[in-house]
């Protein structure tokens, strides 16, 4: 049976919760729809975190993901969301959620959305965003 949508994201306990680490993902098939027009919109999703007790289950996170397909979410809307609901359940050190979103109407959009644990000061370098373009259109 094919996988479908979900809107749980599953955890596994960190293996190394005494550590800061930097966890990077690159997720370049996310997609929306325009609330306004009902088009499909594109973004390349980059994830940065720094666990605390949780990590963040890959498929689950593809499924939630692929949950947004269907629905209408303005850019700036959608990223916050889906930053807190990681935040809500990995409880992490730090987050960073930015969304490279491809060109609509002639405008490229970048949305940059961060947590911090309270208190927490970074062990390591945690690297600036990468506001390199969505699209190859984009030079």
């Amino acid at each position: 049976m094919a996988s479908q949508p979900s809107r749980t994201l599953e955890t596994f306990a960190n293996p190394y919760p005494e550590r800061d680490y930097l966890v990077h993902m690159e997720l370049p098939e996310f997609t929306c729809l325009c609330p306004k027009t009902g088009q499909p919109d594109f973004a390349c999703l980059t994830l940065d975190y720094v666990p605390a007790e949780r990590n963040v289950e890959l498929k689950s996170l593809k499924l939630y993901l692929w949950s947004f397909r269907n629905e209408g979410a303005f850019h700036e809307d959608v990223t916050n969301r889906i930053l807190d609901d990681l935040v809500a359940a990995t409880t992490p050190r730090f987050m960073r959620l930015l969304a490279r979103w491809n060109v609509r109407g002639g405008i490229f959009t970048h949305v940059l959305a961060e947590h911090r644990m309270p208190g927490w000061i970074a062990s390591i370098p945690i690297p600036p965003p990468a506001f390199a373009p969505a699209s190859p259109l984009h030079s």
